[in-house]
């Protein structure tokens, strides 16, 4: 029998088909690596005791702020976004912040005060909403700040202790989610119950790893808290190494203003307080029996031991030398930088033992 010779025709195709490859090889570039992180912040405040939940951001190490309400790629030296959702700010959805003002409510990390009290944090907030964020928050009548939650965008560190939980992403991903975000609709949908800031932060993720982070429909009753987002985060990491998962923490600037407390889930807050679990187990113990239960099976959460401090002065330095050309491939300047040289911050951090995903944000 004879074999029947491949025609010249497609001889010719597979030339073309591997020529192409090796074309689009050697003229496109690999894509350039990145990270998302979860920002857990801590709850502070005469309201922690109510609401010890604290709150939940975004941060994107290669992605920037074209505006409050439009994002874009990072230029050299740029540190990247924090993106959040807020309630009640601008009739705005979500808001993004540079990474330095969001911490510290100034333009430079050498703008950064040594000390904060009460008076400072005031000042250096409205001097940066008066040249900023005057669009969302302008001026009362008699030229002095306004009320609202517009000062959760900047000076956060003042305020609270962060964690960082971050995964690692790549530009190709970064430019699908500027694309979302720019394209759809931004207009406040704040809701407590499905559609909190933890709720951002966990559709924002799982836009990049599908199903990472889920609710808790134990320990938060179905709910969305910032704890569970860092938990979740958490445990898809241990099982995905793929994903690199990292931590770092961002410790509440020194001086007097109180420090912040502990996240707590749902039902961590009700174990842990008196003034829940006390009345409920006189009245009716099993039900405090069930709190424990679902607390002990779902809700414990130790937060990462000496985890490397974030300092924007390291990473505004590691940006900026030596120039991008001249470092090796592997090498990413923003997550060196993470690991903070003594001469910037000396903090040793304890482990601290706290305890279907919809498709819209």
């Amino acid at each position: 029998m004879m074999l029947k010779r491949p025609s010249q025709r497609c001889s010719h195709r597979a030339f073309t088909v591997c020529l192409l490859w090796s074309v689009l090889a050697l003229c496109c570039p690999a894509p350039v690596s990145a990270s998302v992180a979860v920002l857990l912040e801590q709850p502070y405040g005469s309201g922690a005791g109510m609401n010890p939940a604290g709150h939940s951001a975004i941060y994107l190490d290669h992605v920037c702020a074209a505006s409050l309400t439009q994002l874009r790629p990072c230029g050299p030296g740029e540190l990247g976004v924090v993106v959040s959702r807020y309630k009640a700010v601008g009739g705005y959805d979500w808001l993004a912040m540079p990474l330095v003002a969001y911490l510290y409510a100034v333009d430079s990390p050498s703008q950064l005060p040594d000390s904060i009290d009460k008076d400072t944090e005031a000042r250096l907030r409205d001097a940066y909403r008066r040249a900023h964020l005057e669009a969302i928050a302008p001026d009362r009548a008699d030229g002095s700040a306004p009320d609202g939650n517009w000062y959760q965008l900047a000076g956060s560190a003042y305020d609270r202790e962060l964690y960082g939980f971050e995964v690692k992403t790549n530009s190709l991903q970064d430019a699908s989610l500027i694309e979302t975000f720019n394209d759809r609709r931004n207009v406040d949908r704040f809701n407590g119950m499905f559609h909190n800031c933890a709720d951002f932060s966990r559709v924002t993720v799982n836009r990049f790893y599908p199903h990472a982070v889920r609710r808790n429909y134990i320990a938060d009753l179905g709910m969305t808290s910032p704890k569970q987002v860092a938990r979740s985060l958490t445990r898809y990491g241990a099982k995905h190494p793929e994903a690199d998962l990292t931590f770092f923490v961002v410790p509440q600037v020194a001086g007097s203003l109180p420090r912040s407390h502990v996240n707590k889930s749902l039902l961590e807050s009700v174990l842990k307080s008196k003034r829940y679990i006390l009345p409920i187990t006189v009245v009716e113990p099993y039900a405090a029996a069930g709190v424990l239960a679902g607390y002990m099976s779902t809700g414990r959460f130790a937060l990462p031991k000496d985890a490397p401090v974030l300092s924007v002065r390291a990473l505004e330095l590691a940006a900026a030398t030596p120039p991008p050309d001249a470092l090796p491939a592997a090498v990413d300047p923003v997550k060196t930088a993470k690991v903070v040289p003594a001469t910037f911050v000396t903090t040793a951090m304890a482990t601290q033992s706290t305890g279907p995903d919809d498709p819209q944000y």
